[in-house]
């Protein structure tokens, strides 16, 4: 049984919910999602909840129940309050600009890159070392944050490179490091 898929996702007042078949449009103060959805799920809007129904306790039906509620869950929330992600640059000369809609980045090698983001992405760059992705859709959000990550993931040597965030490279000793283990 699937417990994420059995609870109703709220729709906060001044969201617009248009349910027609497998095709849901959620339209709220940031922007407008359209999806459409597997046909065996069914979603109804009613008493200002989303509730979505599968038609068996097949397997691929259960999957596809929690599926289907988180990615509502995340339209709803993405046209309220919107997602975002926050990448930091680490490394001597590492800075990235904005050059128009584009970004710049100069991340150790010879020639900056340039990265152009996807319709209904904003990126933000903070001082030179930070860059804030934002949209309402978490999914093309989370994918350009991986992308631009991508151009130059963090080094587990030095720790140089593009990474999230909060999040911790491990590094690793080096030739020092296995020198000192046998010695």
């Amino acid at each position: 049984m699937s417990r994420i898929g059995l609870m109703p996702v709220p729709v906060p007042q001044g969201v617009k919910v248009d349910v027609k078949g497998n095709e849901v449009t959620v339209e709220g103060s940031k922007g407008k999602l359209m999806r459409s959805f597997h046909p065996d799920m069914s979603v109804k809007f009613e008493d200002g909840n989303l509730i979505v129904a599968r038609p068996t306790d097949n397997r691929n039906h259960r999957a596809l129940h929690g599926l289907t509620r988180s990615l509502l869950a995340n339209m709803v929330e993405g046209v309220t309050k919107g997602f975002e992600k926050v990448l930091e640059l680490s490394g001597v000369g590492y800075r990235a600009q904005k050059a128009g809609d584009k970004l710049s980045l100069q991340i150790g090698f010879s020639h900056p890159v340039d990265f152009s983001p996807p319709a209904g992405i904003e990126i933000i760059v903070e001082g030179t070392n930070r860059v804030r992705i934002v949209g309402i859709d978490k999914e093309v959000v989370g994918e350009t944050a991986a992308q631009i990550r991508a151009i130059r993931p963090a080094d587990s040597y030095k720790g140089k490179g593009v990474r999230y965030a909060g999040e911790r490279v491990r590094l690793k000793p080096g030739k020092a490091g296995k020198a000192a283990v046998k010695g």
